[in-house]
């Protein structure tokens, strides 16, 4: 590991200050991506700057019912707290989803927003990748590619973003605090991510030297019916082969009034299916009608060479929760 300067600021703004003082600064919270980046040589900080004890902790419930829960509050925490577990369970199911017991107790919101890909040649420094060295060649694309993106690739990198949280954010129309050297400004989590295109480096639309102090889930999904589901290689400790958070609203007939869709594993960011939803607005929601809106969304996948088993896959989870959503019906009487 080469050397590198430390500092702990006060306040967020002395944060951002002490980064936009240093090239090559990253900001440290929980450091379970950032400190395994760092042994394997993939990231080289010249200062750490840490945010972990600034005063970004808490989770404060809204005045719409929503939740605001501040960057350094733990996924562990989150997941258990009663506004997020009662108001959002599809939120507390992707946290719980995500790693292991030990590495929810130090992850922290904003870093799992940021946490980057787990591509192997990725975090493979003799590999050739776009995304660590650009320029460099994506070896991904005629190699190992069973894990990578079926939605929203380039020809640069077809990796996919790994995170369980931010595909329930996404879902929930969820919005990213940010707060830079220009000001604080919001970026709504479903457009907080970037695709790859032509600089898959940018994994993000975060400027330099933003620092994530909150996300905020606005009140309007607070206690519809959700849920989080994830297929993976194992029952435990792996990451999404394909995932799906859903959130719904429906007439007590089953005519979808309001629905929230989003995909994890399949591409660069979490995939929001706005076609999908488009084409549920108004429909029973049947196995039927949302077969047909998932194959709409679907249409746009262009699987890799031993990754096409990732569209039925995603198919099936999504038929599977959102059929599961729907309201209860009455026994016809005699």
């Amino acid at each position: 590991m080469k050397p590198f300067g430390y500092q702990r600021p006060a306040t967020v703004e002395a944060a951002v200050e002490a980064f936009a003082a240093t090239p090559g600064a990253r900001y440290l919270a929980g450091g379970t991506n950032l400190m395994d980046l760092m042994k394997h040589g993939v990231e080289t900080p010249a200062v750490l700057v840490d945010v972990s004890r600034l005063p970004l902790d808490a989770v404060e419930e809204l005045p719409d019912g929503g939740v605001r829960a501040g960057a350094t509050v733990r996924n562990s925490d989150l997941a258990a707290h009663p506004l997020v577990h009662d108001r959002f369970p599809v939120l507390s199911q992707a946290l719980l989803a995500g790693a292991s017991g030990q590495l929810r107790n130090m992850a922290t919101t904003g870093g799992n927003l940021l946490q980057r890909t787990r591509c192997g040649y990725f975090q493979d420094t003799s590999a050739a990748c776009n995304k660590r060295e650009p320029g460099s060649g994506c070896a991904a694309r005629d190699g190992v590619h069973r894990d990578h993106a079926v939605l929203g690739h380039s020809e640069r990198c077809v990796a996919t973003h790994p995170s369980d949280m931010a595909v329930a954010l996404a879902a929930l129309d969820a919005v990213v605090e940010l707060y830079g050297p220009e000001g604080a400004r919001t970026v709504p989590v479903a457009e907080f991510h970037r695709l790859p295109g032509e600089h898959p480096e940018r994994d993000t639309v975060i400027r330099p030297g933003e620092l994530i102090t909150a996300v905020t889930v606005p009140g309007t999904a607070a206690g519809r019916p959700s849920a989080y589901r994830k297929a993976r290689d194992r029952a435990s400790y792996a990451f999404a082969l394909a995932s799906v958070a859903a959130v719904l609203d429906t007439d007590e007939d089953g005519t979808v009034r309001a629905v929230g869709l989003a995909f994890g594993g399949l591409a660069h960011r979490p995939w929001r299916a706005r076609l999908a939803e488009t084409a549920l607005l108004g429909q029973r929601l049947t196995e039927e009608a949302v077969a047909r809106a998932v194959d709409a969304e679907l249409a746009l996948a262009e699987p890799l060479r031993d990754n096409g088993f990732k569209v039925p896959l995603a198919r099936n989870l999504a038929v599977h929760t959102l059929s599961g959503l729907a309201p209860a019906r009455s026994p016809q009487r005699l």
